[in-house]
């Protein structure tokens, strides 16, 4: 399998970690959607990443290279929850976390893009990201499991720190961890896990 796109993507970098939990080997080719969007077109139209490229097909969504990936992982390994009850709460914390992470995303861009950046657009994404932290501040901190969704780790959990640590490193101050406690303290936690060190870099604005 070969893996495109850098570890700065909140989308990139939870497709690394699942492919490093799961002990899946992998070539990375950390390539720019800005710097080398000529070699990631032929494989990904839209000149998104990730893309998994598997037995020559390129999958182009991280949620359905996910799902590619879990049905090749041992029975009761999958990082989505088996369990009815369990797998219904991670799928709800995975769109809320990726739901942050891709409005992180548009909010970033919508800065340093457009020489008049629009403030109504700037302020409505600041307050989707915060409003949706506020949620997911209530969820890390009623969680009475190791995880979010149980006593394994799951797609939540890694949805969770991959967009927190881009909301985090892109816009710095939009989110205050005195108002996160729980939220801080899960992906301190998470970010100490070897699968999350090793599958990591500082974000780095295109140019």
């Amino acid at each position: 399998m070969i893996l495109i796109g850098q570890y700065d993507s909140p989308f990139v970098r939870r497709v690394g970690i699942a492919l490093t939990l799961y002990g899946i080997a992998f070539e990375h080719r950390p390539w720019s959607t800005f710097g080398d969007a000529g070699r990631i077109r032929p494989l990904s139209p839209l000149t998104r990443v990730p893309v998994l490229l598997v037995d020559g097909v390129a999958l182009t969504d991280s949620h359905l290279i996910l799902a590619q990936l879990d049905e090749l992982a041992p029975p009761g390994t999958a990082l989505m929850p088996a369990d009815p009850v369990h797998r219904l709460a991670a799928r709800q914390l995975v769109g809320l976390a990726t739901g942050m992470a891709e409005t992180a995303v548009s909010l970033f861009y919508e800065k340093i893009l457009h020489d008049h950046p629009s403030p109504l657009l700037i302020e409505r994404r600041g307050a989707q990201v915060t409003a949706t932290a506020a949620v997911l501040e209530t969820a890390a901190a009623t969680a009475a499991t190791p995880f979010l969704c149980g006593a394994a780790i799951t797609h939540a959990d890694i949805a969770l720190a991959a967009a927190v640590r881009f909301v985090t490193e892109a816009h710095p101050g939009l989110l205050d961890p005195v108002a996160l406690p729980a939220l801080t303290r899960r992906c301190r936690d998470l970010e100490a896990m070897e699968a999350f060190q090793a599958i990591q870099q500082p974000f780095i604005p295109p140019s």
